[in-house]
């Protein structure tokens, strides 16, 4: 999935600078990612340590999560999948209002795919009624439809806007893959709250934090995966048919620092990780000033390649030279 702030490429980096302070044993280790997106850096950790709790305020990152991090154990899938692949399309509310030919005319997915979404989506939820999945079975499910179904959206990265003609990758017909998820014996938690609040009711011992860096929205650039995910109906507002949504306080210069040092001051977690890059509403002196009050405050770096997308139908990419912060503190 493409996705605004992805830790993905460096996942190796982060790996080895929190092994560097904690020890390259985590095995009795709880990791807390409370601003978890994809959840990649919490299914690095996943099976090395004891437990990972993972948050995030967007609810369909909260779906992504329960797939990934929460379910650990096997069960079956491949006819549930089959049978989903197999469904015809109706013509729903992601067909109405985000589809090719749809009343609202946005176009966010072709017809058919529209309405694939929606036949997918509906019977997910008939089969969780119905009590014929398992929650683990109906987050799998829904985490493998929202990147199915992303792989064959007719944008340019994010949902923000669609494009004005249905590009090549969107006329492919959407297939549900397996969103596959790593296998231990160890269960762990996953939430959907406000970062500022969940921090006063859970403890461990390492805490990642990898909070918005800037004034882009996640609940605006990706609300169509919301409105999937929830399934509700609701009015969408104006030309991309956007959602009614939380705004984040981390992503204004106004809110970011005070809501940042509230954050930490009511961790309960020896160390503390902060991700922040040189492009971020707080600078390297301002993170600085706020967590050498609370420990032994370090500072680990690195230059990479952040790609974004631009907003052609071909979906070329372009280079961004970037500098990675890992702030550190041991409380």
């Amino acid at each position: 999935m493409n996705y605004i702030g992805s830790k993905y490429k460096l996942s190796g980096f982060l790996s080895e600078t929190i092994k560097s302070v904690v020890g390259d044993d985590l095995s009795d280790k709880t990791f807390c990612d409370i601003f978890a997106g994809t959840g990649i850096i919490g299914r690095t950790f996943k099976t090395e340590v004891n437990k990972v709790i993972a948050n995030d305020s967007e609810f369909y990152s909260f779906v992504l999560n329960k797939n990934y991090i929460e379910n650990h154990t096997n069960f079956e899938y491949e006819n549930l999948l089959s049978e989903l692949n197999n469904l015809d399309g109706i013509n729903g509310f992601v067909f109405e209002e985000y589809s090719e030919n749809g009343k609202s005319n946005r176009l966010y997915f072709s017809s058919k795919n529209g309405a694939k979404i929606d036949t997918m989506r509906q019977k997910i939820e008939t089969w969780k009624k119905e009590n014929l999945i398992t929650d683990n079975q109906y987050y799998f499910l829904l985490c493998s439809l929202l990147e199915s179904a992303d792989k064959v959206a007719n944008t340019a990265s994010v949902y923000g806007a669609f494009l004005k003609k249905i590009k090549k990758s969107a006329q492919k017909k959407l297939i549900i893959e397996p969103a596959l998820f790593s296998l231990n014996k160890n269960e762990h938690k996953v939430y959907n709250e406000d970062a500022n609040s969940l921090i006063q009711k859970i403890e461990g011992d390492i805490l990642y934090l990898d909070p918005p860096y800037n004034a882009r929205q996640y609940g605006a650039n990706y609300h169509l995966l919301n409105t999937i995910a929830e399934y509700k109906p609701f009015v969408p507002k104006g030309k991309t048919g956007l959602r009614s949504y939380q705004k984040s306080k981390y992503c204004s210069q106004n809110s970011v620092q005070t809501e940042f040092e509230n954050l930490i001051r009511n961790a309960k977690f020896q160390y503390i990780f902060l991700s922040y890059n040189n492009e971020g509403l707080m600078s390297v002196e301002n993170v600085n000033k706020i967590m050498q009050q609370y420990g032994k405050y370090n500072l680990a770096k690195t230059n990479y390649q952040r790609f974004k997308a631009d907003k052609t139908e071909k979906r070329n990419h372009k280079a961004d030279g970037t500098t990675e912060y890992l702030h550190i503190l041991e409380k």
